[in-house]
């Protein structure tokens, strides 16, 4: 008999979990097999009747689709000597336990810990990284990574539908390959896990899969495929974050994504409601919008992207209603409802009432909180912050308990990876006696839209609440030669001093290559540079970089190439 995966609702894919039998095994009715995932959590795929497992087509960790065979199952093959494995597993309380002892035990291997653990190895640290899913964490496996991959596709679908503006025709109607735009994005990143998992093994780092919780502040335990009771003199709590829960009656139904089910879902709509104008909705919007889909926005903020500047906010509101993106601010979203034709209709409010959308998929993207399920910190004596919302840490990434750290979005300082890594790195130095410590004043953060955002250091926003002394320059890209030539003229530079000490003290970019011009601007602030200086440094010309140079000159005599 075949034994198949039952319906997906919403024609939304699973994901294979541990397989729990091999070929020639015997297996009893009700015997659980493997786990899917779903959006809706997991499904356990049981053994409808006894028998010999014949075929296993599928393997662990591969997407699975609704109706799909999974195993194929032999009674006539039944053999009195052939044992259940399944029937005969203990549970996990029931398991062998193994003591282990370590140096430095780190929970999580998202980009905090899994470079926390690479450091610490190449410093001379024996380390254990615990880790219940994927190396890489979020990030890598359904955040910044994958993402990435889906942007770069939508870009290259908007390039060919634009291709005539450079004297290239494109003869034949675009077709997007929503299927391959999905499996692209998983090559890059199980080559992207993979390669961390080699690192792993390359630095003689001890990697665990399975669910960490604290015994004590010493002790952790891990329930896996087998269980430890790790007692070590120095743990890092890196556990990261997770999708934030919204209460909005209808959000259950089939056709509502996360960011999550987003990165998985191979059929493109026509059109999709996107809840939320941070960053995660404003990077899918492009996303989808670039593909072809018709988008609706709603933010319950009087704008988009409130952690910018307001110039810099109005000018993506501006890109995305030139690119037909329609954007609702000033609107709260209170319900969402199945129509008969099973589409989506998101009713939401302002100030000139009630309003419905109907689209074909929603999707949720409010935000992350700090992920401390099932470590039952309390037993630790690990102090939370002030709100309860993450682990209270000081510069060196130190908690209330001398010997235990906490990195990353757990801690609700800053969400974003390369803030992780680096504070990994701050606390391995706490932890070798190193006085290194935290500072956040010239941290970049980007944001992937079209055109691309980012911005380091202070806003001007606040300067001006903080009452400093202080000048801004902007120069538009609509002056910059090379982004002429590519056709993305759109967008500006501000560079922001601080006229008392002439530093540079922050910086904002929207335009061409912004994601890669922010490392300069970075590297500025960090090292506390002045106008001249940057005026006195040679850029390459023809090259979008020159906005900076530009920008550094307006703070000054004023912009060369710019009335």
């Amino acid at each position: 008999m075949e034994i198949k995966m039952s319906l997906i609702p919403g024609g939304k894919n699973g994901k294979a979990g541990k397989i729990n039998v091999k070929l020639g095994d015997k297996v009893s009715v009700g015997d659980i097999l493997v786990q899917v995932e779903t959006g809706k959590g997991n499904r356990p795929i049981k053994a409808a009747e006894e028998g010999i497992i014949t075929k296993i087509l599928f393997d662990e960790g591969s997407e699975i689709t609704s109706n799909q065979v999974l195993f194929k199952l032999d009674a006539n093959k039944l053999d009195s000597h052939t044992q259940s494995p399944v029937s005969q597993q203990t549970s996990s309380s029931e398991k062998e336990t193994n003591d282990l002892k370590s140096e430095l035990l780190i929970i999580g291997a998202g980009p905090g810990g899994y470079v926390a653990a690479i450091y610490a190895a190449k410093k001379g640290l024996q380390v254990t990284l615990i880790e219940k899913e994927e190396l890489g964490g979020t990030c890598l496996n359904v955040g910044c990574i994958p993402t990435k991959s889906l942007v770069k596709s939508s870009e290259i679908c908007h390039n060919v539908k634009n291709s005539s503006l450079f004297g290239i025709k494109a003869e034949t109607d675009i077709q997007v390959d929503m299927k391959q735009v999905i499996r692209r994005k998983d090559e890059v990143k199980e080559k992207l896990v993979s390669g961390i998992g080699y690192l792993m093994e390359k630095n003689e780092i001890q990697v665990i899969h399975g669910d960490a919780s604290f015994l004590s502040a010493n002790t952790v335990s891990v329930n896996g495929e087998k269980n430890y009771r790790i007692s070590a003199k120095n743990i890092i709590v890196a556990t990261g974050s997770k999708i934030a829960k919204v209460n909005i009656p209808g959000i259950d139904l089939p056709f509502v994504m996360n960011s999550t089910d987003a990165l998985s879902c191979a059929e493109l709509p026509k059109s999709i409601t996107i809840i939320g104008g941070g960053v995660i909705g404003m990077e899918f919007a492009f996303i989808y919008r670039n593909l072809g889909v018709e988008v609706h926005v709603v933010e319950f903020m009087d704008r988009l992207l409130t952690m910018l500047d307001r110039d810099i906010s109005e000018e993506i509101a501006h890109s995305a209603q030139q690119a037909g993106i329609h954007i609702h601010t000033n609107s709260k979203v209170s319900k969402i409802q199945r129509a008969d034709d099973d589409q989506a209709i998101v009713t939401y409010e302002d100030a000139k009432g009630e309003h419905l959308l109907v689209s074909d998929k929603v999707l949720v993207a409010i935000g992350r909180e700090p992920n401390l399920d099932g470590l039952e910190i309390e037993k630790s004596s690990i102090q939370l912050n002030e709100r309860g919302k993450g682990i209270a840490v000081n510069k060196q990434m130190r908690t209330n308990v001398e010997h235990i750290y906490a990195i990353g979005d757990v801690t609700n300082i800053m969400q974003l990876a390369h803030v992780a890594s680096h504070q990994g790195i701050t606390a391995i130095d706490a932890i070798l006696g190193e006085s290194s410590e935290m500072h956040y004043s010239a941290v970049p953060n980007v944001i992937f839209t079209s055109p691309e955002i980012a911005s380091v250091g202070l806003l001007e926003d606040e300067c001006r609440e903080r009452a400093m002394d202080y000048s801004v320059s902007k120069v538009s890209f609509a002056s910059n030669g090379k982004a002429l030539t590519m056709n993305e003229s759109e967008g500006f530079i501000k560079l922001i001093k601080d006229t008392r000490s002439q530093k540079i003290v922050g910086g904002s970019i929207i335009g061409p290559d912004a994601s890669s011009l922010i490392s300069s601007l970075t590297l500025a602030i960090a090292n506390e540079l002045t106008e001249q200086q940057i005026t006195q440094t040679i850029f390459a010309h023809p090259t979008t970089g020159e906005v900076i140079h530009e920008a550094a000159f307006g703070l000054g005599i004023g912009a060369l190439h710019q009335a």
